[in-house]
C-alpha cells in the first residue's frame, strides 16, 4: 500500500484558481499512473486528469484547458492546478495510483487512493 495524501483545497470564488497537491511517502517514479478523480454530492467519482509514467497526460472534457496535472517523482508529489473554476468544479478530489514497478517486476493491479480534498467554488 502507498499511502496517498491530498492538500490545497479550499473555499474560492467562481473564476480563481488553486493547486490541489497528492504527496506519498513511497516513491512516485516507480507508480505507472497518477490521476485526479472528483466526487460531487449525488453523482458519481469521476476521472478529472492522469499523468504516465512517461509524462503522458489525459483530461477529462471538462478539465481541457482549464486543469493542469503535473508529476514531480524528485519530490513524490503529483498536482493539480485548477483555473477559471466554476460552481461546477465543487467536490472532493481524490488522488489515485494505479500500476507500479517493484523490483523489477509491474504490478497492474496495484491500486492506492488518498482521502480527499473538499474544494467548494461560490458562484
Amino acid at each position: 500500500q502507498v499511502p496517498l495524501v491530498e492538500s490545497g483545497g479550499g473555499l474560492v470564488q467562481a473564476g480563481g484558481s488553486l493547486r490541489l497537491s497528492c504527496a506519498t511517502s513511497g516513491s512516485t517514479a516507480s507508480i505507472n499512473t497518477l490521476g485526479w478523480y472528483r466526487e460531487a454530492p449525488g453523482k458519481p467519482r469521476e476521472v478529472v486528469a492522469s499523468i504516465g509514467s512517461d509524462g503522458g497526460t489525459s483530461y477529462a472534457n471538462f478539465a481541457k484547458g482549464r486543469f493542469t496535472i503535473a508529476r514531480d517523482n524528485a519530490k513524490n508529489v503529483v498536482y493539480l492546478q485548477m483555473n477559471s473554476l466554476k460552481p461546477e468544479d465543487t467536490g472532493n478530489y481524490f488522488c489515485n495510483a494505479n500500476g507500479m514497478y517493484h523490483g523489477g517486476t509491474y504490478y497492474p493491479n496495484f491500486g492506492s487512493w488518498g482521502q480527499g480534498t473538499q474544494v467548494t467554488v461560490s458562484s
